[in-house]
């Protein structure tokens, strides 16, 4: 993936080396080491400079991302790619339920990635598939992916630092009480299962969810949850110990009357573009399967 982006030096940036201007963008050391060894990958007012020279007012710093590799193991398969947005940096994508991010040993031709690695072939593009919010095989909604190493890297670091906005949408059985507030329970791995997790307040990783209750219809409620961490099956984990577990869920609770996978979906998602700064806010509406009781918002 070839990708120019250009920065004009104010008088604030005047005097900082390169590499301290570029530290201040969010650029990584190792995005910092990859630029080194890329050709003419550096230019200020069309020079190709090294990292440890001085910028001065006025001066147009250029950086040239050269990628010419693929990622290994994923083989391109022609599936369908619900595309929110893309720009030279970023795709967001509303992944369907029962595609799995990656490839696995039973999901090699299915995943996220293998259509990606397609929709890129198509373009005659290389390919590394770089997914900032994973979601689980069924769970469906707004995912991030970054174009090349620098947007990775900054949505990464956003990730890190809570800085993205995620709303999730579930289905629950029942009337939720209390309809808002907050679960502050640690997860781990439950023990015996290498898939399953659980509360566990002496040896897990902080995990919270902030929950409100939007709407209740026949004899279930819609729910909206932020995640202030990110842990594996949070939501489902959190809700299921608040007594109201996502239907569908055949993890933690096989109640398939309604549906036939987890009942949630990544719903929205509000972040500052990792390149250009600018406000971005996605939605996507919940899917036809999560609007069997009546709920379409």
């Amino acid at each position: 993936m070839n990708r120019t982006i250009t920065y004009h030096i104010s008088k604030s940036d005047s005097g900082l080396r390169i590499e301290q201007f570029l530290r201040r963008q969010d650029y990584s050391r190792q995005n910092l080491t990859e630029l080194k060894k890329m050709h003419e990958s550096i230019l200020v007012n069309g020079v190709w400079l090294h990292l440890n020279e001085h910028l001065h007012t006025d001066d147009t710093l250029t950086i040239r991302i050269q990628e010419t590799e693929c990622s290994e193991k994923i083989p391109p398969t022609e599936l369908p790619l619900n595309i929110i947005y893309e720009d030279e940096d970023i795709l967001v994508i509303n992944k369907p339920a029962g595609m799995p991010i990656h490839p696995s040993q039973n999901n090699y031709y299915n995943s996220l990635a293998n259509a990606l690695a397609w929709y890129y072939e198509q373009q005659g593009k290389p390919f590394i598939f770089r997914c900032t919010n994973r979601l689980d095989r069924d769970t469906s909604g707004l995912t991030i992916i970054a174009k090349h190493m620098v947007s990775s890297s900054i949505l990464s670091q956003m990730v890190r630092e809570h800085t993205i906005s995620r709303e999730y949408r579930a289905i629950v059985r029942g009337s939720v009480t209390p309809p808002c507030g907050t679960i502050d329970a640690p997860l781990s791995r439950k023990p015996g299962s290498i898939i399953e997790r659980t509360v566990d307040f002496e040896h897990g990783e902080r995990a919270v969810t902030h929950y409100q209750v939007l709407e209740e219809k026949n004899g279930h409620s819609l729910v909206s949850l932020h995640l202030e961490t990110g842990r594996t099956h949070q939501i489902r984990i959190h809700m299921k110990y608040l007594g109201f577990p996502l239907i569908g869920d055949y993890l933690y609770n096989p109640d398939m009357e309604f549906m036939s996978r987890q009942a949630l979906h990544s719903y929205r998602m509000q972040f500052t573009h990792p390149i250009t700064g600018e406000h971005m806010d996605f939605i996507a509406p919940l899917p036809e399967d999560m609007q069997v009781l009546g709920f379409d918002h």
